[in-house]
């Protein structure tokens, strides 16, 4: 499904007016000090401003310029003191990217690895991974003409003798029958050579004397009621090859092995699969003041990424080699980087230009190519990627715990699934069940809970929230500028969830 438009800025002059004083908030409070620090008596709105547009103020007053005569006058009103700035540009000087081609450089990227080879895994270890060749029956399913029902094999018309002796699944084959002869058998079990049919145990009886007559039922719509010596023929037989012959093709290669897939393998005779490797990822998280147990205090905080990272990164299809906290020491980045084997590493936090934080000045030291420096998207805006070496990636994602999910979707997410050989999900929309405030300039992800055939946006979608993103069945695209109640957006399903 395509997702119908939506206008890349505000144009009913309302909501221009709410874009002005909103960015006048941000500047006012400001003061010319960067990123807005809240002060005494606008805490409230403050957090509003800032949790709904996450604008900084260069931003903001890139914005007030643009947004025309509304604005006039309005930078002298506030003593502005900074000059403006290009909206689309990073703390780190370099122009954001565009959402939609920040992931197709992610996918860019992961094109340009050298595919590593193939590897055989056993069943129990192919879980998730994608076929690297084509799962071909290595055997004919079934392997010999087996019962479908427990009851009777039968041969000739009845009424029939009954042998002694029973055949069961996992048994040789039994003696051939006679004509006029029966043997009780078993569902799966090899049916005895010259049997006509299986008659089903409700669909027959024996009389006094030990012989089996068929009942009416086990003839079909139609006949009359009371026994018969009939059965049609083949009846309740699975004969050999009804599923598949040996050397057919049961699956192609980029097939992701599911539980069923495993099934199958199994009973077409495979004890591994070949498959294409699963992308080994380091994960590096970065800052002073993490704690990994308790309760925060003094300054500090709980360390949310270490935990969610891992897991989430798995069900991307990734091996996660290591999980490593490094503070907010630039050598030991430099270090963890440099003697990483990972095909992709995953930083957390330090990628915007403060003084602790780190990334940038440790890509550049080490001659990365940086590919993406910033992507138009709230939040998690200043996230990055670039090329470390060759056939190795680094996503570097901020600090913020949904903003760092923003960035793991909008970046790790396309690398990993070509590195794992997955294929793209297929894009689908729904309608929103309340309207989304936009950004400005930026595509926002926003999560929602789909409630029959709408989308229903979540509370608590701050940059630093994860309340939001915990109850949601995805992230809605929330393209620039909004979209209204029961407008069409795309939905990015979340690996573990089951929407219906």
């Amino acid at each position: 499904m395509t997702r119908r438009g939506v206008p890349g800025r505000p144009d009913v002059p309302d909501t221009e007016e709410r874009y002005v004083e909103e960015a006048l908030a941000v500047v006012d409070d400001s003061g010319g000090r960067g990123r807005q620090e809240v002060r005494p008596g606008r805490r409230s709105e403050d957090r509003r401003v800032l949790e709904q547009h996450d604008l900084d103020v260069e931003e903001a007053l890139a914005l007030v310029r643009n947004l025309g005569p509304r604005a006039a006058g309005a930078e002298d009103s506030v003593h502005v003191r900074q000059a403006g700035a290009d909206p689309s540009r990073t703390g780190s000087g370099h122009s954001a990217t565009s959402w939609p081609e920040a992931r197709a450089a992610a996918e860019r990227a992961a094109h340009s690895v050298r595919q590593r080879e193939s590897v055989a895994v056993p069943l129990d270890d192919a879980l998730g991974l994608v076929l690297a060749a084509p799962l071909t029956a290595l055997t004919d399913l079934p392997a010999f003409d087996t019962s479908a029902m427990d009851g009777w094999a039968v041969a000739g018309p009845g009424p029939w003798a009954v042998r002694e002796e029973g055949i069961l699944a996992g048994h040789a084959e039994a003696a051939p029958l006679g004509d006029g002869e029966a043997a009780r058998i078993a569902t799966g079990a090899r049916v005895p050579p010259d049997t006509t049919a299986v008659l089903r145990s409700e669909h027959g009886r024996t009389d006094d004397k030990g012989r089996l007559h068929a009942t009416a039922p086990a003839l079909g719509p139609g006949r009359s009621g009371g026994t018969t010596s009939t059965v049609a023929h083949g009846q309740d037989i699975r004969p050999r090859g009804q599923e598949c012959h040996a050397g057919d093709q049961l699956l192609p290669p980029g097939t992701r092995v599911t539980p069923a897939v495993l099934g199958l393998a199994a009973a077409a005779g495979y004890d591994t699969l070949r498959t294409l490797p699963r992308p080994r990822v380091d994960v590096l998280v970065l800052g002073d003041e993490l704690l990994t147990r308790g309760l925060p205090e003094d300054g500090l905080i709980r360390d949310a990424l270490g935990p969610m990272l891992p897991p989430w990164l798995r069900a991307l299809g990734a091996d996660v080699l290591s999980v490593r906290r490094l503070g907010d020491d630039a050598e030991a980045l430099r270090q963890a980087v440099v003697s990483s084997r990972a095909d992709l590493i995953v930083t957390t936090g330090g990628t915007a230009a403060g003084p602790v934080d780190h990334v940038h000045p440790t890509l550049r030291r080490i001659d990365a190519a940086l590919l993406v420096d910033g992507v138009k998207v709230r939040p998690g805006h200043p996230m990055l990627l670039a090329r470390t070496r060759e056939d190795q990636h680094l996503v570097g994602l901020p600090g913020n715990p949904l903003a760092a999910v923003s960035g793991l979707l909008t970046l790790a997410e396309p690398l990993l699934r070509i590195l794992a050989g997955r294929a793209a999900p297929e894009p689908y929309v729904l309608p929103l069940q309340d309207s989304v405030q936009g950004h400005p300039y930026d595509t926002r992800l926003v999560p929602v809970v789909v409630r029959g055939e709408r989308a229903v946006p979540l509370r608590y979608q701050g940059p630093a929230m994860l309340r939001g993103i915990a109850a949601a069945d995805g992230l809605a695209v929330v393209p620039p500028g909004g979209a209204r109640l029961g407008e069409d957006v795309e939905l990015l399903d979340l690996p573990w969830a089951v929407v219906g």
